[in-house]
């Protein structure tokens, strides 16, 4: 794989980063039920206000994913992941201090504020960066991989929070999250896309035909380097796989954020489930991800195509939701787990099919628009579980069946499966073409969103 070193330098970041956000999740819900439901295992104030917070951050990101992901394919990579892994030490900050009402209260107004630019601004940039760094018959490999090293990052985040007490979860979270950001400035490397004269970017305009480079996106004056409606919707009809792509990303992060959201309040109020028991859960899901992604992905991938693997992972999501909501005994979701193995294909292969309909200077916007899709569907998810978890986890549940909106979660993933089978790759120039070869290296076009 191409530039090696600075890719195992860009994994520890990512490593180091995901580690720190995703070990306070286990305990999160806890902490939350403590500051405005001490004493109770139902509250419907703390699914809401989950909701609420998932549903302002997902509007936020929806601007804020395409502007930074333009950004860093003009200022490089490196300087602006500084800002997301600088932002996301401060409510981590605020929880290793204090978990009192007062201090939980704090933690959620700066963490609804930060999560706009934290929650998908790693993801974004490192997607650019590692498009940059490979060529795109081994991308699906090198996704993969990154997308491992995420899930890895998640199994030891569980099993580190699975030891933990709630005080030292945060405490080190924090530490991990400076330890990122300072690894990252010291060691990560930026890199500027190389490309051949044969290909230009889809939004280029007229005006600026003249300029050559990547770098002359520098120039632009800031204001008109945020996307405009006009240009998310030029760039996602710029070819039929994008589309359908960008519509199965819709529903497939629709699905996750319900998941991430309310399937913990779920188990709680079904089997009494607390830290520990959620720990366990977590634990065997993301050592099934790690295993698909580090190991299934690259070696299938390239064999199968990564339009089948995101078929698979899409259809293992709907299995997995119905087995938990169909849960009969505190075992079936330790079983359930187990269809991560699976599920965890998707979001990668989605990033993949993406990443090859675009040219070099405008992988950090094509990522940027994908995630501020994915950050749209977190603005709507709770906005439909939110009330439907609240409703069947109460007593006014119009009929027995908890489980009603965790199947509803996994219908949005089945839906995602139809629209995926008639997904057909036409990469944006033929897949034996090597970006790294040298031909022109300096005659990107700049692709100016003005």
């Amino acid at each position: 794989m191409e530039n090696w070193g600075n890719l195992v330098h860009l994994f520890v970041t990512v490593f180091l980063s995901n580690f720190a956000a995703l070990v306070v999740n286990l305990a999160i819900a806890d902490v939350t039920m403590e500051a405005v439901c001490p004493g109770k295992d139902e509250c419907s104030l703390a699914i809401y206000l989950t909701g609420f917070q998932q549903a302002i951050a997902g509007l936020g990101s929806v601007v804020i994913m395409p502007l930074i992901g333009n950004m860093s394919d003009a200022y490089g990579r490196k300087a602006l992941l500084t800002i997301p892994m600088t932002l996301s030490i401060i409510p981590l900050a605020i929880l290793a201090w204090e978990r009192t009402t007062n201090f939980f209260y704090a933690y959620y107004v700066l963490k609804t504020i930060t999560a706009m630019v934290c929650e998908g601004g790693v993801l974004c940039i490192s997607l650019g960066y590692l498009a940059d760094s490979v060529t795109e018959g081994k991308r699906v490999s090198a996704f993969g991989v990154l997308a491992g090293v995420v899930s890895g990052a998640s199994l030891c985040s569980t099993f580190a929070a699975r030891l933990l007490s709630t005080a030292q979860i945060f405490q080190v979270a924090a530490a991990v999250s400076i330890a990122a950001a300072v690894y990252m400035r010291i060691f990560l490397k930026d890199l500027t896309p190389q490309t051949n004269v044969l290909e230009e970017p889809i939004l280029k305009p007229e005006t600026d035909r003249d300029q050559v480079g990547c770098e002359s996106l520098r120039e632009i004056d800031f204001f008109k380097q945020i996307p405009s409606p006009k240009d998310i919707i030029h760039l996602l009809k710029s070819s039929t796989t994008f589309s359908v792509a960008a519509f199965v990303a819709f529903f497939n992060s629709l699905a996750e954020a319900g998941v991430q959201a309310f399937l913990m309040y779920y188990l709680k109020a079904r089997f009494q489930f607390r830290k520990n028991q959620f720990a366990d859960i977590w634990l065997i899901t993301y050592i099934g991800a790690t295993v698909s992604n580090m190991i299934f992905m690259p070696i299938l991938g390239p064999l199968i195509g990564e339009e089948i693997l995101l078929s698979v992972g899409l259809f293992a999501g709907f299995l997995n939701m119905l087995l938990y909501s169909l849960a009969w005994s505190s075992w079936v979701p330790y079983v359930s787990a187990w269809l991560s193995v699976f599920l965890f294909l998707a979001s990668p292969s989605i990033r993949c099919i993406v990443s090859k309909q675009v040219g070099p200077c405008e992988q950090g916007i094509a990522q940027g628009c994908l995630l501020g899709i994915a950050s749209f569907a977190n603005v709507i998810s709770p906005l439909i579980y939110s009330p439907l978890s609240a409703l069947f986890l109460s007593e006014r549940a119009p009929f027995n069946f908890p489980g009603f909106s965790i199947l509803c979660i996994g219908l949005a993933w089945f839906i995602g499966f139809i629209l995926s089978i008639v997904i057909k790759i036409i990469p944006l120039m033929p897949k034996d073409r090597e970006v790294n070869r040298g031909l022109n290296r300096n005659t990107c076009s700049a692709p100016t969103l003005a």
